[in-house]
């Protein structure tokens, strides 16, 4: 009897071993995936950067609507491509979900613009590792540290003259 609890023990400790080791797994597969994510975006590589999206993500960039096509999000990375002298970003916390399938990552990025403007925040990630295994980002959000800039009034008399 001993020994059939001895070998149910091992067995136990093996299956929650091999579990941990597979969370660890997806956890620096999640990580090392977004740091390449950051070093193709730096780079400047368009077709690279949207290349780490999942077919039916969603972008919340900070201050516009959400983008929800492959289209659109392409678009958003050339306009913010076209603008940046430099961008950068590192994970701070990851989570993996028990079932393996899903990650959320958070960090923090940093960015120059062409005209020296330079902005730093935090982002948010869902990633969805796929049934190939690749790891793709399903959820992009991100948004400064800097101040809001205040709204502009409209000039007097202009909400009379529809």
């Amino acid at each position: 009897m001993k020994t059939k609890q001895f070998v149910l023990g091992v067995c136990v400790a093996l299956v929650t071993l091999a579990a941990a080791f597979a969370g660890s797994a997806d956890e620096k597969a999640v990580r090392d995936a977004d740091e390449e994510w950051s070093k193709v975006a730096g780079a400047k590589d368009l077709d690279k950067t949207v290349a780490f999206y999942a077919d039916d993500a969603i972008v919340m960039p900070p201050n516009q609507a959400a983008v929800t096509t492959k289209d659109g999000i392409r678009n958003l990375w050339k306009g913010f491509l076209d603008s940046l002298q430099d961008i950068s970003w590192k994970t701070t916390r990851v989570e993996v979900a028990k079932s393996g399938d899903m990650a959320v990552l958070i960090g923090t990025y940093e960015m120059t613009m062409k005209d020296g403007n330079k902005d730093k925040g935090k982002y948010c990630e869902v990633w969805e590792k796929k049934a190939n295994g690749k790891w793709k980002v399903g959820t992009d959000m991100f948004s400064s540290d800097l101040p809001a800039q205040p709204a502009t009034s409209p000039a007097p008399g202009a909400a009379e003259k529809k």
